[in-house]
């Protein structure tokens, strides 16, 4: 009887310490805790931007051209080859293409391939387009190709006899032929000479004529100074052209043709505008 009373008391004792040892490993479990690491990235500190103009970049960059600087690119050999076979000078056949089509881009021009602004006149059998002008609705001749515009026009000239003064000057005295096309009465506004030697100063056009006449470019009449345009040093910026020539940075983009602020070494930007009257 008293082995049995010790066996049973040292169940009990067994089974309570087994009962404790689960609770404890249960209470264990339920209280463990996990711990994520998580990596975050060092703040950054704040950038803070003093110009928002960017600087010059490499000569990688290729210059944005104008629509007038376009034109002449697109119209140059034309006009070379219109002085070869009619002796009117290519800079006098380009500057009036510019000055009277809005360097190929005015209403009259795009409507009719006419960039002379050469009227119907009489014995004109081709197409034609109306337009106002001098008076409402005026008859204005129409082109197939630009090209036929530059034939016609030194047809015109050619043909009349009002305008024979003209071939007798040295083909590559473009202010000669400037004032000599107005005193002929090829346009009403007086300052016609003025405005087309501005435009063949400015894009150097006489160059073309020192190319048909088989001189070299150096040789051509360079009678501007070229205080109309600068070139770009390293560290320069449009803001800081802008500044240094008192002029806004919309209007430098404008007068260079440029729709972003990237410019590079080396490329040149006009820094005045033609004179107001054009």
């Amino acid at each position: 009887m008293k082995k049995q009373l010790i066996y049973t008391v040292l169940g009990l004792l067994i089974l309570s310490s087994c009962g404790t040892q689960n609770r404890v490993s249960k209470t264990k479990k339920k209280t463990k805790k996990t711990t994520k690491v998580v990596k975050t990235a060092p703040a950054e500190e704040p950038v803070e931007v003093v110009e928002t103009t960017p600087e010059v970049k490499t000569p990688k960059e290729t210059k944005k051209r104008s629509t007038t600087e376009v034109y002449i690119d697109t119209y140059s050999d034309v006009a070379k080859r219109e002085m070869e076979l009619h002796g009117i000078p290519a800079s006098i056949t380009l500057a009036q293409g510019i000055l009277e089509s809005g360097s190929g881009k005015g209403n009259l021009t795009m409507r009719s391939n006419n960039h002379f602004g050469i009227k119907c006149h009489k014995g004109w059998k081709g197409q034609r387009v109306y337009h106002d002008d001098d008076e409402d609705q005026e008859c204005f001749r129409k082109y197939a190709n630009p090209a036929y515009s530059f034939t016609d026009h030194s047809l015109f000239l050619t043909g009349r006899s009002r305008y024979a003064g003209l071939f007798k000057l040295p083909k590559d005295d473009y202010k000669a032929w400037a004032k000599g096309l107005k005193k002929a009465g090829y346009a009403t506004d007086r300052k016609y000479p003025k405005k087309l030697i501005a435009l063949i100063e400015r894009y150097e056009l006489y160059k073309y004529d020192a190319e048909v006449l088989g001189k070299k470019p150096e040789d051509a009449k360079k009678v501007t100074t070229h205080n109309d345009r600068y070139t770009v040093t390293k560290g320069d910026t449009l803001y800081s052209i802008a500044k240094k020539y008192k002029i806004t940075v919309d209007k430098l983009k404008s007068l260079n043709g440029l729709e972003k602020n990237e410019i590079f070494v080396g490329q040149v930007l006009f820094v005045k505008p033609l004179p107001k009257d054009f």
